[in-house]
C-alpha cells in the first residue's frame, strides 16, 4: 500500500521539495487562508504558474488579514 504523501494527482512539483507544503500545513496548525498562502508561495517557481501563484497567496494573505484581524487590505494600504 503506497502512502499518499509519496504520490501526487496533477503533477509533481511537489516531489522536488524537502518538506511538502500540506506536512508543514498540518504539522503547525495552520488555518486554510494561512495553509494556501504557504503553498502557493512554495510552489510559485516550480509549478509554471509564478505570478499567478504569488498573486493568489497575496490574496489567500489579505483574506488573512479581513478574517483574523477585521481589516480592510485596501484601507490599509492607502
Amino acid at each position: 500500500n503506497m502512502s499518499a504523501k509519496n504520490y501526487q494527482i496533477g503533477g509533481d512539483h511537489y516531489s522536488q521539495l524537502k518538506i511538502q507544503p500540506t506536512e508543514y500545513i498540518m504539522s503547525n496548525n495552520l488555518n486554510w487562508c494561512e495553509g494556501n498562502a504557504v503553498k502557493y508561495i512554495t510552489r510559485h517557481r516550480i509549478k509554471g504558474e509564478g505570478l499567478n501563484d504569488l498573486l493568489k497567496a497575496k490574496h489567500y494573505i489579505d483574506l488573512c488579514i479581513e478574517l483574523e484581524y477585521g481589516e480592510n487590505v485596501d484601507e490599509l494600504t492607502k
